[in-house]
């Protein structure tokens, strides 16, 4: 491990990205290469020997995905790349929202036969939700069925962005060698099927019209953004390379035009021109807007922190790793300010003091140690025992609390049980710092059975979560089957009245209030509000009665699973001065819900799973047929070229071993993807099972 000196980093010159895309895209590929041509690797690391430096882990290795976010940084043409390889598989979609959180500029990898693929999709909603300006990078331009055009189309279709080709391909499938920057009017060529190095040409006469019509075509998309450039385009005045450029990137930070780049980088073609793109148009961290938060005394009062060393500190966790040479690292994003080795800072969320032991730059699985890091770096801290993943660090004289990292609520659970007792220890050892790593697994235990509960975001999850146990904690664990994580609801308005009275000489137990439940539009989660004012009873109890609702809500009636997309409205009650007690009104808000609940014609939703399922035609009928024999929708019917895509909505609990269907009816042949999409009610003869009613 080396140590590097603190120098005064030129914000400019820095790039904060991810490479983000649906699993098998090629983003890891692109990374790999990436890395191999900035000089940062002398081996080409491969997926398929497993060699590769992101995907460090023995189970990505062996597995081919990538499972967590690794980060590394890159030198180009003066300017320092800080990458976070993502994961493509849906399960794993917290370390993309995590990632997309704190970085500045993302490479969206699409695949060159299938376009925009359904985890795609997934992952340019993540992206919008944090403004996070982007590249396309079409890739596998080499693959059989290769279509540059129809990639393109299929961001428009069915991502309604603005993408906007700034390189074409010269030639698709084998005949792939080389491609055309368009803002700059020079041809990339490879001159041999191995060649990893381009070289520079004229644009070849074959390609002439073509290169002219999509570059008049780029001036027109950037030119609508720009009202010089519109007016000197409606004249048909000559526009130069630089204002292109300077246009391109200002349209490309403010979200309004995404350029597409074009390659191969299993064969190394594209990867320079790529690198070039990224530092012309991506954001630098001086490009973002400052960052905003609010006091953590008083929310409504809302700060922002420059990205200038001058603003005090203000740096979010975004990821938890338990390495094991150097222990706990926490990663950090810092915004404003320096971060010290040695220094104590102070978190926001757990109001406590933390002492920063170490810091590190990442490079996948090595370290490098640093003395500081300022505004706009990604480093990992050491000695950091109480801040998890989303809390904010600060100065505790200057403090500010920035907005946390929301994920998805886990979808599957299964029992594990350790194979003996010393396995035991290590099993709950194993599962804490588990559980500290990734935020979407959820470790409970069953009160009746005493059996552990893992709950995560699907079966690849939880198996990888189980092999990490035996592998890296030595924990031998007999797993049970899947179980899905239902939710339950009401269906109409019920009203109805919660009174707990106890006399047991001296003080008693008083509480009395009514609550109305309403039925809210799915996503909503649970909500409450008072209809009452502080005269028919005091405001110190409306608090409790708020948590006696939700406390309550965790467990329905129909089969104690939680309850959701419900508004509980308060809007009668009383109390006695001696006897009542936040303990009394919480209890009373309970049973009130109860009631109520019952009233309400309860149900119990399930979770519904976005399928696309991309087979031969000639195995069209069977797929069709297995999907119907598991409840689902058939959405949609697509051909391209010899094979079929089918979309559907499947519900979640008949998609296990799926996999192993599908591979078993096409012969292997075909392939799938799935993602949350959204809770529907359960049909009766599924409930009456369920609930044994």
């Amino acid at each position: 491990m080396t140590t590097i000196s603190a120098k005064k980093t030129d914000l400019g010159k820095v790039r904060n990205i991810g490479f983000i895309a649906h699993i098998d895209a090629g983003k890891t590929t692109v990374t790999e290469r990436v890395l191999f041509i900035t000089g940062e690797t002398y081996k080409i690391g491969n997926i398929d020997e497993g060699t590769t430096v992101m995907d460090f882990m023995s189970l990505e290795r062996e597995r081919g995905i990538t499972i967590g976010s690794a980060a590394t940084n890159a030198q180009w043409d003066g300017h320092q790349i800080n990458i976070i390889d993502t994961p493509g598989h849906v399960d794993f979609t917290a370390e993309v929202e995590r990632s997309l959180r704190v970085l500045d500029g993302g490479v969206v990898v699409l695949e060159s036969v299938s376009g925009v693929q359904p985890q795609s999709e997934t992952v340019w909603r993540q992206a919008n939700t944090y403004g996070v300006p982007r590249l396309i990078f079409v890739n596998k331009m080499d693959r059989l069925g290769a279509d540059f055009e129809y990639a393109v189309q299929t961001v428009h279709d069915r991502l309604g962005a603005n993408a906007v080709p700034i390189q074409i391909p010269m030639g698709a499938e084998a005949e792939f060698h080389g491609l055309i920057d368009l803002v700059a009017r020079k041809a990339y060529l490879y001159e041999t099927p191995e060649a990893i190095e381009h070289v520079i040409i004229e644009i070849p006469a074959e390609y002439a019209e073509a290169a002219e019509t999509a570059r008049i075509h780029l001036v027109e998309k950037v030119a609508e953004t720009d009202d010089d450039l519109m007016l000197k385009f409606l004249e048909e005045e000559e526009i130069t390379e630089g204002e292109l450029k300077s246009a391109l990137r200002k349209a490309t930070i403010a979200l309004k035009i995404f350029p597409v780049c074009v390659g191969s980088a299993l064969r190394h073609r594209g990867i320079h021109p790529l690198l070039d793109a990224i530092i012309a148009y991506l954001p630098s961290p001086l490009d973002v807007p400052a960052i905003k938060g609010v006091d953590p005394s008083d929310e409504s009062i809302v700060l922002e922190r420059k990205p200038s060393v001058d603003d005090p500190l203000s740096a979010l966790a975004f990821k938890v790793v338990t390495d094991p040479h150097v222990g706990r690292l926490v990663y950090l994003r810092i915004y404003s300010g320096v971060l010290e080795a040695g220094k104590t800072v102070y978190n926001t969320t757990t109001r406590t003091r933390e002492r920063v032991g170490r810091l590190m730059v990442m490079h996948a699985d090595h370290r490098e140690e640093k003395k500081s890091a300022g505004p706009g770096e990604i480093v990992a801290a050491i000695g950091l025992k109480d801040t998890s993943t989303g809390q904010t660090l600060c100065p505790q004289d200057a403090q500010i609390s920035l907005e946390k990292i929301n994920f998805p609520d886990p979808v599957l659970s299964v029992a594990v049980e350790p194979k003996t007792r010393s396995d035991q220890e290590k099993m709950s050892t194993a599962l804490l710092r588990l559980a500290d790593e990734d935020p979407t697994l959820v470790v409970s235990s069953d009160e009746e059975s005493g059996q552990v509960i893992l709950a995560g975001m699907g079966e690849l999850h939880l198996e990888v979560i189980v092999e990490r146990m035996r592998r890296e904690f030595g924990v031998d664990a007999t797993v049970g089957a899947p179980r899905v994580a239902y939710r339950e609801t009401i269906t109409r308005t019920a009203t109805a009245q919660g009174r707990l009275v106890r006399q047991t000489g001296g003080h008693g137990q008083f509480g009395d209030c009514t609550l109305r439940l309403e039925p809210l539009a799915t996503g909503s989660g649970l909500q409450f509000e008072s209809e009452i004012t502080g005269s028919t009873l005091p405001r110190e109890y409306f608090k409790p009665i708020e948590q006696g609702f939700r406390e309550a809500a965790r467990s329905g009636v129909l089969a104690g699973y939680p309850v959701v997309d419900m508004k509980a409205v308060l809007i009668d009650g009383s109390y006695h001065e001696v006897d009542s007690s936040e303990m009394a009104f919480k209890v009373a808000a309970s049973m009130a819900f109860k009631t109520a609940m019952n009233r309400g014609n309860p149900t119990l939703l399930e979770p519904i799973m976005k399928i696309e399922v991309v087979t031969p035609s000639e195995y069209l009928g069977d797929v069709l047929g297995d999907l119907n024999s598991r409840r689902s929708q058939v959405q949609n019917m697509d051909a391209r070229g010899k094979t079929q895509v089918v979309t559907a909505f499947i519900p979640l609990a008949e998609t296990f071993q799926y996999a192993t269907q599908v591979r078993s009816i096409t012969t292997g042949r075909a392939s799938f993807a799935m993602e949350l999409d959204h809770y529907s009610p359960v049909p009766r003869n599924v409930a009456e099972k369920l609930t044994g009613i």
